[in-house]
């Protein structure tokens, strides 16, 4: 609910109120952003700060100065010296500019964005309020998105140039606290160790962390948290931004000299000079923001609901994946159409419900060097055309996917020998290789056009599922078309929009999988398109308890990429139980990395099992909440359990992480979390009955180990 009391607005959701108002010289001031209150937060006290500025319209009053007051949308060149949201330039060079309040607007409905992923809600509500700048001459639109139920309000802007402008800095949303002790949580990472929470303290000085790679990135995630120095997942007060965005970003916290917090996210600022003609408009992508006062575990199922219910789209949102079986750890570049059926037949009839055939099927792609670009299906190679091969998998009773990296390009393939010019590239300077590829240069409409044009043409064959995959970081900012260095990664990300979706409206039913060397690309914004992302290449069960933990602060279970895959592991050469492999995927989408037709009958029996238990559950992970019930980074246990939401049914899960030592240990008692505590549950595993209140109190003891890094998984339901 929204609501406007003179100089004041405040918006409510179900927990939590936020407070804005116009202060007394037309600038837009933040109040509050905490638990539900009807009542007006104050203004810090007004003081003389010596070297802060003030408003010329405050003539000899020296205590009004916004470097010390809380703003919504703060900006370069008002005497605020910390970290704006807002820098540009004018055509004389003069930096920055001075918004004032015109209008607010309330309208039913969620807003949307021109070209970007948003949140969507036909029963929200939308505030939108306009500042204008009369020199230079500019308009910013705020747009503030409730979605009351869920505790979220979402953050976006679009920039209006009433001249020439060159835009240096745009970000989204910031919160200002005007006092407070806080600590962060961020989530880092690398190439298959990615989204690794690290939490620390809210010191003085500006605390930033980014991506300059071109996209979100395996290093920082999007995503951050401030929160009270004691919160834990059950209690303390927490705030969130959420990025809906793909490309470079930066988020940044601030403790300013008089103990003030500002918390902020938007774009990447150092490869951005953005210009705008006058007329022109430059759309700030979405910030989902929320709060919660009872821990991080609300926090999280707070976005976990907003992603799957409105942002994912489409008749894959709510629908249980099918389980599939990738091609990539099993063979590599190493198959044809022989192969790909002949692990189709296998996979079919363990119960598998889609093969996917993922890199080298096209061009003359045998390895890495070679081939991306050349999306057109290797019959030759292959021994039979595409059709047939979908078809031949289609009459097993299976979906087809496939695997494109549609954004690269190699230097030795026909397309870059027909258009070198399409690839980034600064001129008079080698490229940087990564992956020994080049990316295609997407900020040009007719590379666009062309990608379009061939992936078209792979699609129409009939496959149900795509896994869009792209394996390097953007380094050479330049394009051979018509935009300028500082434009080129914000309309390479507009345009990998634009093409996602057309792809969707040409093929309604199809599911994409997005991938990005793994979780390099694991963000809202892709979200938006796919409504699974593969987590990480790392396929290793142990490593990823840690990389779906960090996950799942900020994303739904249902939408993590997860699949069992052989042992020793590809990439850490660790030997796991089957059994374990199988629990620590089915947290996630559920599948397959490794070649059915060398399972041994006892792999063969876990693999049917596995399976029908996945199909059991799956409402649960699709619809459940999840609640974290161990830290992976300091327990020797990982732990987590879904509840129905009528808390009808729950499966608690659990891995030691111990090693070798812990096979000894049994003084673990999992905690559950989420039941209803004065209901019986019954275990299915055992037929013990245990009140919620015990199971959430007391906990479920962990069994002595038999092996190194055993599983436990204990199916709860509430007795009649």
């Amino acid at each position: 609910m929204i609501e406007k009391r003179d100089n004041t607005i405040m918006i409510h959701t179900a927990r939590s109120t936020y407070q804005m108002m116009v202060g007394r010289y037309g600038h837009l001031l933040h109040l509050y952003y905490g638990p539900r209150r009807e009542d007006l937060a104050p203004l810090p006290e007004l003081a003389d700060r010596g070297f802060s500025g003030n408003p010329y319209e405050a003539e000899n009053d020296r205590t009004y100065s916004l470097d010390a007051l809380p703003q919504e949308f703060p900006t370069l060149g008002t005497g605020d010296f910390r970290s704006p949201l807002l820098i540009l330039r004018d055509a004389e060079g003069v930096l920055g500019c001075d918004l004032r309040f015109v209008s607010a607007e309330i309208r039913p409905g969620k807003y949307g964005l021109p070209g970007f992923p948003a949140v969507y809600d036909d029963a929200g509500e939308t505030l939108e309020v306009t500042l204008q700048s009369t020199k230079p001459s500019l308009t910013v639109r705020l747009y503030y998105g409730v979605l009351g139920e869920l505790d979220v309000i979402t953050r976006a802007a679009m920039v209006c140039a009433g001249e020439d402008l060159i835009i240096e800095k745009a970000q989204t949303a910031c919160l200002d606290f005007t006092f407070g002790e806080y600590e962060r949580m961020i989530f880092w990472g690398r190439h298959t160790m990615e989204r690794v929470p690290d939490r620390g303290p809210v010191n003085h000085g500006n605390f930033s962390m980014e991506s300059r790679r071109g996209m979100s990135s395996h290093h920082y995630n999007p995503f951050m948290i401030l929160m009270d120095p004691d919160a834990t997942e059950d209690s303390g007060r927490c705030w969130s931004m959420q990025f809906v965005y793909s490309g470079g970003f930066k988020a940044e916290i601030e403790k300013d000299s008089y103990g003030q917090t500002r918390m902020q996210m938007g774009l990447f600022q150092d490869q951005l000079a953005y210009p705008l003609k006058a007329g022109e408009e430059l759309v700030l992508p979405e910030v989902i923001m929320s709060f919660s006062d009872c821990g991080l575990g609300r926090l999280s199922r707070n976005h976990h609901d907003v992603i799957r219910r409105h942002l994912c789209r489409g008749p894959w949102r709510d629908a249980v994946r099918p389980v599939l079986l990738n091609s990539w750890e099993a063979c590599y570049f190493d198959f044809d159409g022989d192969k790909i059926l002949s692990m189709a037949r296998s996979a079919a009839d363990l119960g598998v419900e889609m093969i996917v055939m993922d890199d080298g099927w096209f061009g003359e792609r045998t390895d890495d060097i070679r081939g991306l670009g050349d999306l057109w299906y290797n019959e030759a190679r292959m021994g039979c055309t595409l059709s047939e091969l979908v078809d031949g998998v289609h009459d097993l009773g299976l979906k087809f996917g496939i695997w494109m990296e549609p954004e690269a390009i190699s230097e030795n393939s026909d397309l870059y020998r027909e258009h070198p010019d399409w690839a980034l590239a600064v001129p008079g300077r080698s490229p940087v290789r990564s992956r020994y590829q080049l990316l295609l240069d997407f900020s040009r409409d007719d590379v666009v056009d062309e990608m379009y044009r061939r992936i078209c043409a792979v699609l129409d064959s009939g496959a149900d599922y795509l896994k869009w995959d792209l394996n390097r970081s953007i380094a050479d900012v330049y394009s051979s078309g018509d935009a300028v260095p500082g434009q080129v990664l914000y309309d390479y990300v507009k345009n990998l929009y634009r093409l996602l979706e057309q792809i969707l409206e040409r093929y309604p039913d199809l599911l994409i999988e997005g991938c990005a060397g793994g979780g390099g690309r694991f963000d809202a914004g892709m979200l938006y398109y796919c409504p699974q992302i593969w987590c990480s290449d790392n396929t290793d069960a142990v490593d990823r308890l840690t990389i779906q933990y960090g996950t799942s602060f900020g994303y739904p279970p249902c939408t993590m990429g997860a699949h069992v895959s052989v042992v020793p592991n590809h990439q850490t050469g660790r030997v796991t139980p089957f059994a374990t492999r199988g629990a620590v995927a089915m947290a996630g989408t559920f599948g397959y990395e490794l070649d059915p037709r060398k399972l041994s009958s006892e792999e063969k029996a876990a693999v049917r099992e596995q399976i029908k238990c996945f199909h059991e559950d799956a409402p649960l992970v699709m619809d459940g909440e999840y609640y974290r019930l161990s830290d992976p980074l300091a327990d020797p246990y990982s732990a987590w359990v879904f509840v129905a939401r009528d808390g009808s049914r729950a499966k608690v899960t659990a891995v030691r992480t111990g090693g070798a030592d812990d096979v000894r240990a049994a003084d673990i008692a999992v905690k559950v979390r989420g039941l209803d505590v004065d209901a019986q549950y019954v275990i299915d595993e055992t037929g013990a009955m245990l009140a919620g209140r015990t199971l959430m109190d007391s906990g479920l003891p962990l069994p002595p180990a038999t092996e190194e890094y055993q599983c436990y998984v204990w199916h709860l339901k509430k007795a009649r």
